[in-house]
């Protein structure tokens, strides 16, 4: 249940060996993929490889470098990979030929009496799992931007917000558009795109909004209830600092796909992939809080750091110690 990054690419994935149905609340033709569409060439293209995906055919910008902006001072960042894509094509593309529902919402009752097994991949939404332990979501807002004249930004620019409340982002998609969006922890996201439109301009042709879990696998138990197995977003699998959880989720579907009927193997393998992101949400939350302190709490900054350090072409920007220090004066 659920066709976004996670359903969709599991629909591919598992109809080589099973026999699988999908269904999605969305119709088909009015289908919406709302985030800012930006992730790592280097890995998805070798997930989506599994399914006989050429991700290269989705790709809008690649880009060269990004603006990290916290308000005081600016970072030019080097890219190794970061780009934008075609979301809705590639989630639509991937589920042609096989046997979905677009436009269907059944309930845990109507799919236990016809499946072996069910996948929640409604994200967010978690609708057909219990509520979680301990669940953070953060609202974000965007608009699709048409620039006629020269865009503001010609890569990618992104702005943290004090206190780590959240960040403002604009991503290029090529022809002289943008996604240009905020998430904010205080409800002050359309207020910050609004100040960015009107500072910069463009001409608004999509708006579109939606909440980003930052809670990680940890906390977002139970992954499983009866049938029903959690797999991407509806168990956290988002990098909070990022909110980025295209390839997470598009990861713990591949997790899934390798240990299915094994729902203990499932658990530990996603508790232990994602174990990072458990850091990095605790670094948000002491950052919010005024807490975080870099002498007491240098061994999960330095842990942090080395996760992204050491997986630069994963995240597709190059990482260093005097951006993560910009972001933590953010």
């Amino acid at each position: 249940m659920g066709l976004g990054v996670a359903g969709s690419y599991l629909m591919r994935r598992l109809s080589l060996e099973h026999e699988v149905v999908g269904f999605d609340r969305q119709r088909r033709e009015s289908f919406k993929a709302i985030c800012a569409w930006g992730t790592s060439r280097n890995q998805i293209k070798k997930i989506l490889q599994k399914v006989e995906i050429d991700f290269d055919e989705y790709v809008l910008h690649l880009g060269e470098s990004l603006i990290l902006d916290n308000g005081r001072e600016t970072s030019t960042i080097p890219l190794i990979g970061l780009c934008t894509y075609d979301k809705k094509r590639l989630e639509l593309d991937m589920t042609k030929g096989l046997k979905v529902f677009y436009g269907t919402t059944p309930t845990v009752e109507m799919l236990e009496k016809e499946f072996d097994l069910i996948v929640d991949a409604t994200g967010i939404s978690r609708s057909l799992l219990p509520p979680a332990t301990h669940d953070e979501i953060v609202p974000c807002f965007q608009y699709r931007v048409r620039y006629n004249d020269k865009p503001p930004f010609e890569d990618f620019y992104v702005r943290i917000f004090s206190s780590w409340d959240g960040y403002l982002w604009f991503f290029p998609l090529g022809d002289g558009e943008a996604y240009v969006g905020a998430g904010h922890m205080k409800g002050k996201q359309v207020a910050e795109v609004n100040a960015f439109m009107k500072r910069y301009g463009g001409t608004p042709v999509e708006k579109l909004g939606k909440s980003v879990r930052i809670a990680p696998p940890e906390f977002m138990t139970p992954f499983s209830y009866g049938k029903v197995v959690g797999v991407g977003e509806s168990i956290g699998t988002v990098f909070p600092l990022l909110g980025e959880g295209i390839l997470p989720s598009l990861e713990c579907a591949e997790i899934f796909a390798q240990t299915i009927g094994d729902g203990e193997a499932y658990r530990s393998k996603v508790l232990e992939s994602f174990k990072p992101f458990s850091d990095m949400y605790r670094l948000i939350k002491l950052r919010q809080s005024n807490q975080l302190s870099l002498v007491r709490h240098m061994p999960i900054v330095l842990r942090c750091y080395r996760y992204m350090k050491e997986r630069e072409e994963r995240f597709g920007l190059v990482i260093r110690k005097s951006d993560l220090m910009l972001i933590i004066n953010a």
